[in-house]
């Protein structure tokens, strides 16, 4: 399904009726990762699940956004649906968006349950070789971009940026690039807390992008939550182990 908010062409899937369920995708992701977690929750509740821009089939937004960005789009999507309380599951850059959401004053919405999985919100910790490692590209960086270097070298910048940049860095375009450089250095673990509503946490053990000490920490932020470890996956817990992912779904959510 299509629809419009903001001049931006959302792709969004609703199936199922009951009580409602969204779904938030990772970076990088799309709504389609979830079709298992979709075909599992509408036998008994209305699940929705948007493609965030610059995802999916869903449009780039028209400039770098940060995650306060993405919160107000998701908000004007779940108000051009009418939906007044809900549920949300959330996976990695998701979980920004929701913590981001939930900490808003006077949100006029209730939100019942969450599910985080493998979520991301907590800033990682630099070794000192990382602070060291990015305080000479910044130096290298300032160097290389005066006017006389970057006209002898005017690609010597970028190909600086791709070599230390991420896979989902170096596969985005310049909006996204600069979208998942704000996103990822902002630390929302002060408003983890803010999370009133009964939690379940699901984890793969071998996570690396968002490490199983982030969850264990999140558990213990989060008044009313709750933590299944899946030993031996990563970060996409939910398509390596789905029978234990949906056993858990289906006793939390109903």
């Amino acid at each position: 399904m299509i629809t419009k908010i903001d001049q931006i062409s959302v792709n969004y899937i609703e199936k199922g009726e009951g009580d409602v369920i969204l779904l938030l995708h990772g970076w990088g992701s799309n709504i389609t990762l979830f079709d298992g977690i979709v075909k599992l929750l509408s036998a008994n509740h209305r699940v929705i699940a948007l493609d965030m821009p610059g995802f999916g089939k869903t449009t780039e937004p028209p400039v770098p956004w940060c995650v306060d960005d993405y919160v107000d789009f998701v908000m004007k999507f779940i108000d051009s649906l009418g939906i007044r309380e809900f549920s949300v599951l959330v996976h990695s850059f998701g979980g920004r968006v929701f913590f981001k959401m939930n900490a808003r004053e006077n949100l006029p919405y209730t939100i019942k349950k969450a599910v985080l999985v493998d979520s991301a919100g907590i800033m990682p910790k630099k070794t000192w070789k990382q602070k060291a490692s990015l305080r000479l590209y910044k130096i290298a960086r300032s160097i290389m971009s005066t006017k006389i270097l970057h006209f002898l070298y005017p690609d010597a910048v970028e190909d600086m940026r791709r070599k230390r940049g991420s896979a989902d860095y170096n596969s985005a375009t310049p909006t996204m690039r600069a979208t998942l450089v704000k996103v990822v250095n902002e630390d929302l673990e002060p408003l983890i807390s803010k999370v009133k509503c009964p939690t379940l946490l699901i984890w793969g053990d071998l996570d690396t992008a968002t490490p199983i000490a982030d969850a264990r920490r999140m558990e213990e932020l989060i008044e009313d939550a709750g933590l299944v470890v899946c030993e031996g996956a990563g970060h996409y817990s939910f398509l390596e182990q789905p029978v234990k992912v949906h056993g858990a779904l289906k006793s939390f959510l109903g």
